[in-house]
Formats: structure tokens, C-alpha cells, sequence
């Protein structure tokens, strides 16, 4: 593992707004190699507002996102999963499977 590839789990605690009404959303992700990526996707998700819990596996390339439907949308997800790669090195997409 690059040490410079190295990122810090972003840990939530979701608000009563966003507990109120959740939904879970599937998506394929593209683009992780490594523990590290997917904490990269991870953190990105969890940063929405909306978002209450969010399980991503690099090794068969998919999240698993609760998340609020009033407050965010499975887009918003999907653009979270691509933002996570704006650092030059690395570079995700995804794709809703739910």
C-alpha cells in the first residue's frame, strides 16, 4: 500500500433529519484498488447531507448507501463517488444497481 495513498475513515454520526426517512441505494463502483480507495468513496458518501451509513468493498467493487431521499438523491450519490478521485491519482465512477 502507498503511504501517500493513505486516507483517514471520516467517521458520522447522521442527525434526526436524516434518520428520519432512509433508503438504500446499491452502486457498482469502478476505479478501487485498495482499502484506501474504497475509504476515499466512503468518506465522499458520507460527507452529503442525507447520508446516514454507507458500506463500500473494493474487492467486488460496490457501496451499499442509507441515506435520506428527502435530503439527497441517488445522482448526488453517484457524483460523491466521482468526486472522491479529484485528487489526480485516482478516479471512480459508479453506477446505481437499485
Amino acid at each position: 500500500m502507498d503511504e501517500n495513498c493513505h486516507v483517514e475513515p471520516l467517521q458520522k454520526t447522521a442527525t434526526a433529519e436524516e434518520q428520519q426517512t432512509t433508503t438504500s441505494a446499491l452502486l457498482a463502483v469502478w476505479g478501487m484498488g485498495c482499502p484506501n480507495c474504497a475509504a476515499r468513496v466512503r468518506n465522499s458518501l458520507l460527507s452529503l447531507k442525507g447520508v446516514v451509513d454507507a458500506e463500500v468493498d473494493h474487492t467486488i467493487g460496490m457501496a451499499e448507501v442509507a441515506f435520506n431521499p428527502d435530503l439527497t438523491t441517488v445522482p448526488a450519490l453517484i457524483e460523491a463517488v466521482a468526486r472522491a478521485g479529484g485528487d489526480g491519482r485516482h478516479e471512480y465512477r459508479a453506477r446505481s444497481l437499485s
